[in-house]
């Protein structure tokens, strides 16, 4: 039984519904809400209304934007050769941090998994199909995950893709900054040796 009043422990069982949030990490969110201006709480509401109000997929990428087509499609400077397959937009924002893609992105919407229901219909594959219609990509980077889901993902995009005259090349994984071979697993070692380049 709860010692809180409802209205806090319904709000510290909103936050506990967040991922990666436990009750704990959620109550302390929550009695630190408590200690704020009551403008910024109104704040902090309104950002998330305003948030849910404006964001949308964008209807040629897929990815999470505020405009009806994402800047990261329209903007000029984009090299409109290159395109990035990706998961999420999540991933897609990861990748734009790294500074080092300029090109384009496609925002799959997930992974192929079929033991949760997930299949082919249930991805952005037509959008990807329809921007390879309406551009003139030179290459496709297959960048989903190294898990099992994201390398049957990255088998069907090649599959899908195989009869057109575009080159696919699929992100390298391998041993992460800082760590040590002998507490790396076998299939990041096989990956490293697998995506070498010239030293």
């Amino acid at each position: 039984m709860s010692c809180y009043p409802d209205a806090i422990e319904t709000l510290i069982s909103w936050f506990s519904r967040l991922p990666g949030v436990g009750y704990k990490s959620a109550e302390r969110m929550v009695m630190h809400l408590l200690e704020m201006r009551e403008e910024d709480i109104q704040d902090f509401a309104a950002s998330m209304t305003e948030m849910k109000r404006t964001i949308r997929r964008c209807a040629v990428t897929n990815a999470l934007t505020d405009r009806e087509v994402s800047e990261f499609y329209t903007d000029p400077s984009r090299d409109s050769s290159l395109l990035c397959v990706v998961e999420t937009s999540r991933d897609m924002f990861a990748v734009e941090r790294s500074g080092v893609f300029k090109g384009r992105y496609l925002v799959l919407g997930g992974k192929l998994s079929p033991l949760n229901g997930i299949g082919p219909d249930e991805l952005a594959f037509d959008k990807l199909l329809r921007m390879l219609d309406n551009g003139s990509y030179g290459e496709i980077i297959v960048a989903t995950g190294s898990d099992v889901e994201g390398e049957a993902t990255a088998v069907y995009i090649q599959k899908l893709l195989h009869h057109k005259k575009i080159r696919i090349t699929r992100i390298a994984y391998g041993v992460p900054v800082g760590s040590s071979l002998d507490y790396t697993d076998e299939m990041t070692i096989m990956r490293a040796l697998q995506g070498r380049r010239e030293y």
